[in-house]
C-alpha cells in the first residue's frame, strides 16, 4: 500500500471516531470502510487520487461524503437514496456501503469535480449556545448587537434572534419560529439573561458563501449534513424557511481582509461582536493568528459608547467552548460547554 493512500485513509478512520462521537453511527460506519477501500485501491481512491496532500483543514473526508450525499439528494444516486434516511430509507450498515461503493464507483468523474467544493455545514443548531452569549453581550453593554460573522456560510446563524430558546424556568426568542430549542442545558444552571438582544446589523464573510434562498445553496447545506441525522436536516429546513423573511449580507471575502475593512473605524451606539462557531479548525494557523490581532487591536480602541465583543464557539477537547471577551476591558470568560453540533449546552456562566 501507498503512502498516499495510508494518509488518506487515515483522515477517515479519524473521522469516523468523531462521527460515532457526535451520534452518526452509519457515516462511522461509511468512513471506516471508505478507509478500507482506499488502502485497497477500489473506486472511493479512484475519487481522492491525488488529493493526498490537501491540507488537514479542508476536511477531504467530509468533503467526499457531502459530494456522495449530494447526489443522492439530487436524484443522481436513486440507489444510494433508497438507503439513506435521508432520503427515505433504512440506512442498514451493509445494504448502504454496498449502494454507497457502487454509487462512488459509477460516479467516479462527477465525484472529483464535487469534492473540490469546500465544506459548508451551517449547523443552526450552534446557535443554542450562541444565543445565551448574545444575550450576555447585549446587556452587559446596554446597546443593540451589529453583528459580524467569521465563516458564515449560509448567514443562518445570523438571524438566531428569530428562533425560539426554552428550559425548565428559562425562554427566550421568537415564540412563533419554526426553529425551536427546547429542554437543551444539560444541568440545573440557566443563564441570568431573559431580555432579547436587539440586533442592528447582520453582516458575515465567507470565502464561498452559499445562497441560503436559492435551490443549489439550499442543496448544498443540506448535502453536508450526516443522512441518519434527520433532526439537524429538520432543524436546517426551518431555518431556511426564517432566512426568507429576515435580510442579512455574507459577503465573499477572507476572514482577515474583511475583518480589517470592518473593524477600522469604531462603531458608535452600537456593540460591535465578531462571533464563529467551528470555524477555526478550517483556518491556516497564520490567518489564525492575524485574526486574533485584529480584535486585540480593535478591542484597544473600543469604549462604553462604542464596545468590542469575540463570541467563539471552538473545540476544547471532547467538546466546544463558548468563549465571550469584552471590551473595553478584554476580560475572555468561558461561558458554556456544548456538543460541537450545539447540544447538550452546560451553561457556566
Amino acid at each position: 500500500m501507498s503512502d498516499a493512500r495510508e494518509s488518506v485513509a487515515a483522515r477517515f478512520d479519524w473521522q469516523a471516531d468523531w462521527c460515532a462521537r457526535l451520534g452518526s453511527p452509519l457515516y462511522a460506519d461509511l468512513m471506516v470502510r471508505s478507509a478500507r477501500d482506499i488502502e485497497a485501491g477500489g473506486p472511493v481512491w479512484a475519487v481522492l487520487d491525488g488529493h493526498e496532500r490537501d491540507s488537514y483543514e479542508s476536511m477531504l473526508q467530509l468533503r467526499f461524503a457531502g459530494a456522495v450525499h449530494r447526489l443522492a439528494l439530487s436524484g443522481r444516486a436513486p440507489a444510494l437514496a433508497a438507503r439513506y434516511p435521508s432520503t427515505g430509507g433504512e440506512g442498514t450498515p451493509d445494504g448502504t456501503w454496498r449502494a454507497f461503493r457502487e454509487t462512488v464507483a459509477d460516479r467516479v468523474h462527477d465525484l472529483r469535480e464535487l469534492v473540490e467544493l469546500p465544506v459548508q455545514t451551517n449547523e443552526v443548531g450552534r446557535s443554542r449556545a450562541l444565543a445565551p452569549g448574545f444575550m450576555v453581550a447585549a446587556a452587559e453593554t446596554g446597546l443593540p448587537l451589529r453583528l459580524l460573522e467569521v465563516g458564515s456560510s449560509a448567514g443562518l446563524n445570523l438571524r438566531w434572534d428569530h428562533f425560539r430558546y426554552e428550559a425548565d424556568g428559562w425562554s427566550a426568542g421568537d415564540p412563533e419560529s419554526p426553529v425551536r430549542f427546547a429542554g437543551y442545558f444539560d444541568g440545573a444552571a440557566v443563564p441570568l439573561v431573559t431580555e432579547p438582544a436587539r440586533v442592528a446589523e447582520r453582516l458575515g464573510c465567507d470565502p464561498s458563501p452559499v445562497d441560503a434562498a436559492g435551490e443549489d445553496g439550499a442543496l448544498t447545506l443540506r448535502s453536508y449534513l450526516w443522512a441518519d441525522q434527520l433532526d439537524r436536516l429538520r432543524l436546517l429546513d426551518a431555518a431556511l424557511e426564517v432566512a426568507g423573511r429576515v435580510p442579512a449580507r455574507v459577503e465573499r471575502a477572507r476572514a482577515t481582509d474583511w475583518l480589517e475593512e470592518r473593524l477600522a473605524q469604531a462603531a458608535e451606539g452600537v456593540c460591535s461582536i465578531v462571533f464563529h462557531s467551528i470555524v477555526m479548525q478550517y483556518v491556516p494557523e497564520e490567518e489564525r493568528r492575524r485574526i486574533d490581532e485584529l480584535l486585540a487591536d480593535a478591542g484597544a480602541w473600543a469604549t462604553e459608547a462604542a464596545p468590542m465583543a469575540r463570541l467563539e464557539l471552538e473545540p476544547a477537547g471532547e467538546y466546544a467552548e463558548v468563549r465571550l471577551t469584552l471590551w473595553p476591558g478584554g476580560e475572555r470568560r468561558v461561558l458554556a460547554r456544548a456538543g460541537y453540533h450545539g447540544t447538550p449546552v452546560e451553561w457556566l456562566g
